[in-house]
């Protein structure tokens, strides 16, 4: 490994973490008040679940994100993690922040089709780097029918 990679690696799990200390910050008001009163499924996992989970996907999502930028793939391979990385900030924003389960509904399914757009681009450079996305789509995945739900019974 090069010494530019040795740089690049921490550099890009500390973006994904970062984009994820934004979406923690636009979160923790809405967890301590407002989500505590609105109607969940049963099946809704315990708030301590979320960091755990999501700080793993961050740190795989970081070195997908490394694979790729190693192996000089298409600029518009990055444009799409950028844009899926801000769709996820994004969703805390609406859910979270505005208390808007039915706009974080539409934008998560827009968040999902770009992280699906992401593992197909990554893909075509690295079967690695597309397979460590995998389990961010399937979360994803989850956490679109938890917010549907939950947009549901309230």
């Amino acid at each position: 490994m090069t010494t530019k990679e040795k740089v690049l690696l921490p550099l890009c799990i500390l973006l994904c973490l970062g984009a994820g200390a934004v979406g923690g910050f636009l979160t923790t008001e809405g967890v301590e008040t407002w989500y505590q009163t609105i109607n969940r499924p049963s099946w809704n996992p315990p708030s301590w679940v979320f960091a755990p989970v999501w700080s793993t996907l961050y740190v795989l999502m970081g070195i997908s994100l490394w694979l790729i930028l190693k192996t000089k793939a298409p600029r518009s391979s990055v444009v799409l993690f950028g844009i899926q990385l801000a769709l996820n900030i994004g969703w805390s924003f609406f859910f979270f922040y505005l208390h808007r389960p039915d706009l974080a509904f539409l934008e998560i399914l827009i968040l999902f089709v770009f992280i699906l757009l992401t593992i197909a681009a990554f893909k075509r450079d690295s079967t690695l780097a597309a397979w460590l996305l995998v389990p961010y789509a399937l979360w994803v995945s989850f956490a679109s029918y938890l917010n549907f739900t939950i947009w549901q019974l309230n």
